[in-house]
């Protein structure tokens, strides 16, 4: 059976000093983690559905095209690190040719992985599995849980791969993203040798490509946008009405990122015990940032992160990238 482990705790008092900042802020915004609870999962789900939403599809493709020699380069019996597992599903697409020798999926939420961890546990039985609720945005290291874990299956020593699909480094900035590789380096040269990250990244592309990717004809991006505000209210207890929001998405070429914002409709305030911030009409509330990279300049930042010379994969069309980077 997998094990679960809650080191994130979604009413922490820190959290909560978080959220309260960042609507403070000048301009105010709140982190996509918090885009992430339980209904903002499931949306995110439909999303990658969409027509118009071509990365998940994409990367599916460039695994299923070239898993093989992936396979060749990720060491076998690894320890398969997976950053924001979610529903585990490109990790379990994957299991056939990587052949992992341990699977540890991490989320924000355990309540979100006890499911699909459980799930695929049924049908690799032979291979230990976890489930960490870690927030790595903050800081990716394994907590002493998860090291002790590892000792009783006898995988402290194991070579270690570190799994990010799906383009969500590109939440972070340059500067933020060489700090979370960096750390992912740390991660996998602590387990035993040829050990290395397994990465997709979204490329850049022409804006009448990537804009409808965040702002579908459904709209459902705009009700996961806006979902978020139902969980700041959660979190903190504030009082957004998400009726009164409006999503808005667009491509900044000279920044190389999609930027999401929520726009006020009209004049309003919003309170939360201990703060409040009025909003101007039209005043907007940042949520995301989505950076898209050049192949030249994502393996310049794997080097300066400490990997070595790194391998990518790509579609026909160049829309996608997959990166295999050692530890060195």
């Amino acid at each position: 059976m997998p094990e679960f482990v809650q080191i994130h705790q979604s009413n922490d008092a820190a959290l909560r000093a978080e959220l309260a900042a960042g609507l403070l802020a000048e301009p105010p915004r709140a982190a996509p983690k918090f885009l992430y609870d339980a209904l903002g999962s499931r949306l995110f789900d439909a999303i990658t559905e969409l027509a118009e939403y071509y990365p998940t599809r994409t990367e599916a493709a460039i695994f299923a095209a070239h898993g093989g020699a992936m396979a060749q380069r990720v060491p076998p019996r690894a320890v398969l690190i997976d950053l924001g597992a979610g529903n585990c599903a490109k990790a379990a697409r994957l299991f056939p040719v990587l052949r992992p020798g341990a699977y540890v999926a991490v989320d924000i939420s355990v309540d979100y992985l006890q499911d699909a961890v459980g799930e695929l546990q049924q049908r690799h039985r032979q291979v230990p599995m976890l489930g960490l609720g870690m927030d790595f945005s903050a800081r990716l290291a394994l907590p002493p849980a998860a090291a002790d874990w590892l000792e009783r299956h006898d995988l402290a020593s194991a070579p270690r791969c570190v799994f990010y699909p799906g383009s969500s480094i590109g939440n972070f900035n340059p500067g933020e993203s060489l700090a979370l590789l960096r750390q992912a380096h740390a991660l996998c040269a602590a387990g035993g040798p040829g050990g290395g990250i397994l990465i997709g990244v979204d490329r850049v592309k022409d804006k009448a490509v990537l804009e409808p990717a965040y702002d579908d004809a459904l709209g459902v991006t705009a009700a996961f946008n806006r979902n978020l505000l139902l969980n700041v209210n959660t979190l903190l207890g504030s009082d957004f009405a998400p009726a009164r929001w409006r999503h808005v998405a667009f491509y900044d070429e000279a920044a190389s990122r999609i930027e999401m914002h929520l726009a006020s409709d009209g004049a309003q305030t919003v309170r939360w015990p201990g703060g409040e911030r009025h909003f101007a009409d039209g005043e907007r509330l940042h949520t995301e940032n989505s950076y898209k990279w050049t192949p030249g300049a994502f393996e310049t930042l794997l080097r300066e992160a400490g990997f070595g010379a790194a391998t990518h994969w790509t579609d026909e069309r160049g829309w996608f990238s997959v990166f295999w980077a050692p530890a060195l």
